[in-house]
């Protein structure tokens, strides 16, 4: 870990999330943000609200980021590191746009930011640069002076990111009953995306061979998987699973999900699972939906005991990876050696996204990149 306490050029840091609802009231037109352009009815769309009207309309996404936000800010003020943090979603209040425009009035003009995922994706990467795009877009029309915003690296593999869903792990293990302990399967489980998106994810042509979003995956899986058994003494077998598609029927997305993946493994015999939420940074709804209800009602009716481990959230060692990742940056751009933190095979990714990264669906300008128009 980085002994410098120097966060120079930033002057700021910007937590960068996806945003939810937080009352029924809020649930319609928080789809109609998620979905906009799509031309989805509002019938639709109060269909799909309906996993969170399960939940009273509030997505705990938002209280999630707010812990994240004081755990950021104590790490910091315990660590000497002299950063101010804020808070901007895509979908809902506080909007990025709005955030922004507030940093900009208080004065910051060099500014660090955290998206809450982990991996390389369009929408897990690219998408959340468009937005910082279109944000600044916003900002310039209104006359304001352009921060320059850097998206920090993808932390997949920081220690500080995996090492709490080890322990979660194991804590899943020693809840379930001993005669199932030893023979329990573990499903990794993330976010299915379209499998075109998922081959052209991370850097491609010349500069990568793109499917990062699986490799990286199967990365974090297999580290985890290993050091449980370490641990253990206890090699359990494990797979990557996926969960909560929502794209059109004809389309391929990546597979298993993770309730057929419930199933082969009971047909098996398997004796029990855990499963282990590596896609997500926190319990958002994706996770208590798909997850604590839907695949554990599927466990329970095929009477296989299951049980899901817990996401890193805003776990200190999070907090401290977090720290790192903006020191490391921060001395690169002031041209110093940095250590680059980074568990297994991969390595540190990228600080820059190169151009073609996760490439968009439609041309359209994202921010910190290779490809960006605000230098």
């Amino acid at each position: 870990m980085s002994d410098q306490r120097d966060p120079a050029p930033y002057d700021a840091l910007l937590l960068l999330s996806f945003g939810g609802p937080e009352g029924p009231d809020d649930v319609v037109p928080f789809l109609e943000n998620v979905t906009r352009g799509r031309g989805i009815p509002t019938e639709r769309l109060k269909e799909v609200g309906q996993h969170y009207f399960l939940f009273g309309g509030v997505s705990p996404i938002n209280d999630q980021n707010r812990a994240l936000l004081d755990a950021l800010r104590k790490d910091f003020a315990e660590h000497g590191l002299d950063l101010p943090v804020h808070w901007g979603n895509r979908n809902w209040a506080p909007y990025l746009t709005d955030t922004l425009r507030e940093m900009v009035q208080g004065g910051h003009r060099r500014i660090a930011v955290l998206a809450t995922s982990a991996y390389a994706s369009y929408s897990g990467c690219r998408q959340y640069r468009e937005n910082l795009a279109d944000a600044l877009a916003t900002l310039e029309a209104e006359g304001l002076e352009l921060p320059r915003v850097d998206k920090l690296r993808h932390y997949f593999n920081h220690p500080g990111f995996v090492r709490p869903m080890i322990e979660g792990v194991l804590e899943s293990l020693a809840d379930l009953p001993e005669e199932v302990r030893a023979g329990t399967h573990l499903a990794f489980t993330t976010h299915s995306i379209p499998t075109s998106a998922a081959d052209a994810s991370g850097p491609v042509g010349g500069q990568g061979e793109g499917g990062a979003y699986v490799r990286q995956h199967l990365e974090v899986a297999r580290l985890i998987a290993e050091a449980v058994g370490e641990q253990t003494g206890i090699e359990h077998p494990w797979q990557l699973v996926y969960q909560s598609r929502s794209g059109a029927p004809h389309i391929p997305w990546l597979e298993p999900d993770i309730c057929d993946h419930l199933e082969a493994l009971h047909g098996s015999g398997a004796p029990a699972v855990v499963m282990v939420p590596i896609g997500f940074v926190s319990d958002h709804m994706e996770v208590l939906y798909d997850l604590d209800t839907e695949a554990t009602a599927k466990a329970a009716e095929l009477g296989l005991p299951v049980r899901r481990s817990a996401t890193v959230g805003a776990d200190r060692r999070f907090a401290g990876a977090v720290r790192d990742l903006v020191l490391e940056r921060a001395a690169t751009e002031r041209g110093l050696p940095a250590e680059r933190c980074a568990l297994g095979a991969l390595g540190p990714s990228h600080d820059l996204c190169p151009v073609g990264c996760c490439p968009a669906r439609a041309p359209k300008p994202a921010a910190a990149g290779a490809d960006s128009p605000y230098a």
